[in-house]
């Protein structure tokens, strides 16, 4: 795995490309001298969280034959901001769940998700405490 950052502008305007060449645009915030150009750092690893449980999520409810229709990810968190480096102290992510699928099952693909195959989510919950839920839209 290999990324590459370049500053576009200003002073904290990177743009990180993968061996793939898809790219993504981050910036500091404006109170450090950030443009409001791209995410935070703290931003991407919520990103990351957020697309690694919904590709596990979708992976084993696939698995299991339900219709999942759509999945939408929410994500809140807050900081320790008391702290130098103010790290994550709480995240919350809720999944949206759209189509016929079994409660039982979407509990236990999440369960899977945030205690087996989510390894942004096994990083990021040594540091901090990860909460999620769910709704079901038939």
């Amino acid at each position: 795995m290999e990324i590459n950052l370049t500053r576009k502008s200003g002073k904290f305007n990177f743009e990180a490309i993968n061996e793939q060449g898809h790219a993504v645009l981050l910036d500091g915030k404006p109170a450090i001298g950030g443009e409001g150009k791209g995410f935070r750092p703290m931003e991407m690893l919520l990103v990351g969280l957020g697309g690694c449980s919904g590709i596990d999520v979708v992976n084993v409810l696939t698995k299991q034959r339900e219709p999942l229709n759509d999945i939408k990810i929410h994500i809140k968190a807050t900081r320790k901001e008391e702290e130098i480096p103010p790290i994550f102290d709480v995240i919350d992510i809720r999944f949206d769940l759209f189509g016929d699928v079994s409660e039982e099952k979407v509990k236990r693909a999440l369960q899977m998700t945030f205690d087996k195959y989510c390894s942004v989510s096994n990083i990021l919950s040594r540091s901090a405490t990860i909460n999620f839920s769910y709704t079901i839209n038939k």
